[in-house]
């Protein structure tokens, strides 16, 4: 074609692409490729653990009948797979949250559960509440449709520094096992950051991700739990619960919900249908079925194991780490958060710990809306063995120490 000029792709993108940036931990998750690699980078379920036989049992079931596989490869609603949906609702009565099926939608994973929040919550300029750290992917999920963010503890109270009169238009909690920190909200933390919400008149997204995988202690109750039992009735309250099959049953299948009001769920159902109409179906069929069959034996499972390797970690880090190095000491989930001393940087702490080590992590300056807080880190302890575990944080802690003498090859930058 005589004069054809190729188009220039950077200044096609709306200005929201801007803040759209690679997943640290996506991209660290290509190390995993590498057997050399000790890896406490993502937050990855062991595959040992998938029920595998019960998820190909199921498959051949649903394939093996053709009404069921016909209803299984079809287009279905947006709302999900009704049976599910009612599976979905039990499990909400048995964490004190009496609801309908119609105040359940499925979603492919929370991830996309937290994008179609953002989508119809955020308007450019509107604050965001979280705390700091937080989810990286939440924050990926809010940023294309520019908010600005501003924290509050984990005790539920805001930062001096949030006063400036913006509207808040959400607030985003963790509140189980939390990623990055492992932390886990008492129930007084969880009513303050209701009454916050409330002060706000923002509704409170609770991301459930972690709340099954509690290795020991009482259950919390759920935010959602809590705020019904103060307004009477789940179409009144301003919590919306995301939960997900992926750290339990399958990531890989791609299921989650949204839990809330009917007034939310019908707005979160056209923003799906715009999205991709619905998720898939026979992954629903699947899901449901296994679910059915073995969910509280898998989860006791998944617990038995994962507590195990949280104790190795734990005692790992107390035998190896110098003094200098905190830590937290989570009661459930996957990650253990390591605060460094304030001059030591983790991203420059990660370069040197591939080359010299083979060992990977997620330097915690991601974890953060404004980039800061570069002295930490986060350690994953889902995907490895005791032994490995014991082997790359000896070798990391040794590193730390070198580092801690003086080289200052990753001196944090001021």
């Amino acid at each position: 074609m005589v004069g054809y000029r190729a188009i220039d792709w950077h200044s096609a993108f709306a200005r929201r692409t801007e803040r759209m940036k690679a997943s640290e931990i996506r991209e660290l998750l290509k190390l995993l490729a590498r057997p050399e690699i000790i890896s406490f980078a993502g937050g990855i379920p062991d595959p040992a653990l998938f029920p595998t036989k019960a998820v190909r049992s199921a498959y051949d079931a649903v394939l093996s009948d053709p009404h069921l596989a016909g209803q299984a490869l079809q287009y279905s609603v947006s709302e999900g797979y009704e049976p599910l949906r009612s599976w979905i609702s039990s499990y909400m009565a048995r964490r004190g949250v009496r609801c309908g099926v119609e105040n359940i939608v499925i979603t492919a994973g929370s991830q996309q559960g937290l994008d179609l929040l953002g989508k119809l919550l955020l308007s450019p300029g509107d604050t965001a509440l979280v705390t700091a750290p937080t989810y990286l992917g939440a924050l990926q999920a809010f940023n294309a449709y520019e908010p600005r963010y501003a924290s509050f503890s984990t005790s539920g109270t805001p930062s001096p520094a949030n006063d400036e009169g913006e509207r808040v238009a959400l607030a985003y909690v963790v509140p189980d096992s939390a990623n990055p920190t492992g932390e886990t909200m008492e129930e007084d933390a969880r009513r303050n950051l209701l009454d916050l919400s409330a002060a706000h008149d923002a509704p409170l997204i609770e991301d459930a991700a972690y709340e099954a995988l509690r290795f020991e202690g009482e259950p919390q109750r759920s935010c959602q739990s809590l705020d019904i039992e103060s307004c009477g009735d789940i179409d009144r309250s301003r919590v919306v619960y995301c939960g997900t099959f992926s750290k339990t049953l399958s990531p890989g299948l791609r299921v989650g919900w949204i839990c809330a009001a009917r007034d939310l769920v019908q707005k979160v159902v056209l923003a799906k249908q715009a999205a991709d109409l619905h998720c898939a179906t026979l992954n629903q069929i699947v899901i449901h079925r296994v679910a059915l069959e073995q969910y509280d034996a898998q989860v006791e499972r998944i617990v038995g194991v994962y507590s195990k390797r949280r104790d190795a970690t734990l005692n790992a880090l107390s035998r190896h780490m110098p003094d200098g190095v905190a830590w937290t000491r989570p009661t459930g989930g996957m990650f253990v958060w390591v605060t460094l001393p304030p001059y030591l940087d983790g991203a420059e702490l990660l370069s040197l710990s591939l080359r010299e080590e083979g060992v990977a992590f997620v330097p915690g300056a991601a974890f953060f809306a404004d980039g800061g807080t570069g002295n930490a880190l986060r350690l994953n302890y889902s995907l490895q063995s005791e032994q490995a575990i014991d082997e790359g944080i000896r070798r990391l802690s040794g590193l730390v120490a070198r580092e801690l003498r003086g080289t200052g090859r990753c001196a944090a930058v001021a």
